[in-house]
This record gives C-alpha cells, sequence and structure tokens, in this order.
C-alpha cells in the first residue's frame, strides 16, 4: 500500500508540474501575443502594468476572477456552465502522453518515474486526436446553450470547421505514422535521432514536407485562429460561440484556445522536427564529457521547437486577413485534403520500396 500511494503520489506531482508550465506557458503567451502584434504593427503594446507591462497576464486574470458572472436569462443553465469546462479539460489531457524531454528513467524514493513524459502509452496520437474531438462539443454546447444566434451561429461554424480540418490533421500524421512503425510519441521522436536529416520533415525515403505543410495549416484551423476564426468571428458575429460569456467561465474557453495552440506545437514538434532530438548527432554536453546533463538540451530544444510555432501563429494573425466561410470549406476539402491522401499513397509505396530494397 505504501509502494502504491508513493506511486501516486509522484504521479500527481508529475501531473502538478506539467499543467503548472502550461498554465504559465498560456499566461506568457497573452503578453507575448499582444507584444508582439504590437512590434508589428509599430507599437509598444501593453505597458502600464509592471515594468513594460509584463504584469498583464495577472492583471487580466484577477479582472476576470472577479467579474461577474452572468447567465442569459433564456440560457440552458446546465449546459451553459459544462461547456466551458468541456472545452477546457480536453486541451490540457492532452499534455499526457507529450514527451517534453529524453525518455530517462529516475529512481525518487525506490519509485522507477520517467520526469518527462506523463505517461508513454502505444497509442499516444490516437489518444490527442480523440480528446482533441472532444473539446470542440465544449464550443458547439457553448454556442446552442447561450440561446443567441451570434454564439448558435459560431457554435455551427466551429461544428463544420472542426470536422472539416481535423480529418486533414490525421491523414497528415499518417505517413509520419508509416515511417516511425508506432503510435507511441516516444518512440516517434526517438526514430528521429541522429541528426536533423532523421526528423521526418526531411527524412529518407519520403520527407514529410508536404504532410507538415497541412498539419500546420491545419492545426491553425482546428484551434480557430486567425486566418480561420471564423466561429469567433469579431467583425460579423461579436464573439462568435462565447459572446454571452463572462468571467471564469470566458477565462476558461480563452485558456483552452492557448492550451491548444501549445498542444498542436508540442505535437508538431515531436512529430516532424525530432522532438527534443537536436539538429546534429549527440549531444553539446557528451561532447563535453558529461552525459548526465544531454536532458538539458533535449529539454532546450523542444522548447525553442514549441516556441517557433507559437510565435507562427502570432505571425500569421498578424499578416493574413480572415478567409470566407466558403473559402475555409473549398480549402479544407479541394486542397488541403487531396494532398493528405496523396502523401500517404507516396509515403506508402516509397517505404515499401526501400524495405524491399534492403
Amino acid at each position: 500500500m505504501a509502494e502504491i500511494g508513493l506511486r501516486l503520489a509522484v504521479s500527481l506531482a508529475q501531473i502538478a508540474a506539467v499543467m503548472g508550465i502550461v498554465m504559465l506557458t498560456v499566461m506568457i503567451l497573452t503578453l507575448a501575443e499582444r507584444k508582439v502584434l504590437g512590434w508589428m504593427q509599430d507599437r509598444m503594446g501593453p505597458m502600464e502594468v509592471g515594468p513594460y507591462g509584463i504584469l498583464q497576464p495577472i492583471a487580466d486574470g484577477l479582472k476576470l476572477f472577479f467579474k461577474e458572472d452572468i447567465v442569459p436569462a433564456g440560457a440552458n443553465k446546465f449546459m451553459f456552465s459544462l461547456a466551458p469546462i468541456l472545452a477546457m479539460v480536453p486541451a490540457l489531457i492532452g499534455f499526457a502522453v507529450v514527451p517534453f524531454g529524453p525518455d530517462q528513467s529516475l529512481t525518487v524514493f525506490g519509485i522507477t518515474v520517467k520526469p518527462f513524459v506523463i505517461s508513454d502509452i502505444n497509442i499516444g496520437i490516437l489518444y490527442i486526436l480523440a480528446f482533441a474531438s472532444i473539446g470542440a462539443y465544449g464550443i458547439i454546447l457553448g454556442g446552442w446553450a447561450s440561446n443567441s444566434k451570434y454564439s448558435l451561429l459560431g457554435g455551427l461554424r466551429s461544428a463544420a470547421q472542426v470536422i472539416s480540418y481535423e480529418l486533414n490533421v490525421g491523414l497528415a500524421i499518417v505517413g509520419v505514422l508509416i515511417m516511425a512503425g508506432s503510435l507511441s510519441l516516444v518512440k516517434i521522436t526517438e526514430a528521429q535521432a541522429g541528426g536533423f536529416w532523421h526528423w521526418f520533415v526531411f527524412a529518407f525515403p519520403a520527407p514529410q514536407i508536404f504532410a507538415f505543410v497541412v498539419y500546420v495549416i491545419s492545426a491553425v484551423a482546428e484551434t480557430n485562429r486567425v486566418p480561420f476564426d471564423l466561429p469567433e468571428a469579431e467583425s460579423e458575429l461579436v464573439a462568435g460561440f462565447f459572446t454571452e460569456y463572462s468571467g471564469m467561465r470566458f477565462a476558461f474557453f480563452f485558456i483552452a484556445e492557448y492550451a491548444n495552440m501549445v498542444l498542436v506545437s508540442c505535437v508538431s514538434a515531436a512529430l516532424f522536427l525530432g522532438g527534443w532530438n537536436s539538429p546534429w548527432p549527440g549531444t553539446i554536453p557528451q561532447y563535453l564529457g558529461m552525459p548526465q546533463f544531454a536532458w538539458v538540451e533535449g529539454v532546450a530544444m523542444f522548447t525553442i521547437k514549441v516556441y517557433v510555432f507559437l510565435f507562427l501563429f502570432f505571425w500569421l494573425r498578424a499578416t493574413l486577413p480572415r478567409l470566407r466561410y466558403d473559402q475555409l470549406m473549398r480549402f479544407g476539402w479541394k486542397v488541403m485534403l487531396p494532398i493528405a491522401l496523396g502523401n500517404i499513397v507516396v509515403t506508402s509505396i516509397a517505404v515499401f520500396l526501400f524495405q524491399q530494397a534492403k
């Protein structure tokens, strides 16, 4: 019993650490996005709260926490309350299978743990895709339960958009799964060790460049970000599916959006860009005779890749106009889908021929 209790305590500590890092990243992103957009538009961004505005996320959090929580008179109160939770929880649960660093084991009080992976399950990708699809129900329910025309339109748009682009995300990943021969994110990342030419976006015999582009574009659409932010189009639908939300319920939707951005960035880094692996064979600490510190470089590499993707989200928002709804659907079904299917066919043939030639 003592061993079970200790194992549970260690697992809970891991979960708390990962959730703390994710929530801290969300706080940083809310400020970073406004600052980056400000610099790109030749202005300062938030500057009032703290030095250079760095305490703005704390001020925003306090404001939302103490703000009055309003429920519209005609709303379905239970569904209205459930929707933000249903949007936020799946976004956070997905991080359970993301490898943030090397697959190393550590012994704590006689218990062996992997500090950088909460759970290495052999269907990690399916797990993430399954929970990501549940998050869409939160948006749809939030739009419907608000008893508002604007919110309902936002919810319906989101349903169509998620169905269209989640398919492309799944198909873009298939090429990587064929090359790695596994659904485990840890094993997929380990298969890309030994230099950037082994990363699946460049790897022989079938570089996944087209799959990578399809995944990134579809991930932006999945997270309802510009130029695919049709479910919350301010110029058309006020704020879309969360028009009627305020206080902490609004904050839950806000956290879910940014947590999903972080999650798709983590998955993209792990699947296509080698995860924690460096662009060169081995690690710098190994060359310096300190292999025990190799994990530092691994975590740093993974973090850099994730933040590059997050910067891309901001860059797109500052650069591109919002698509019209018919353009969004046509692009998803007539452009992204054929490219993703074609990539699967080419990758399958290339891998088969390569294995036959061995």
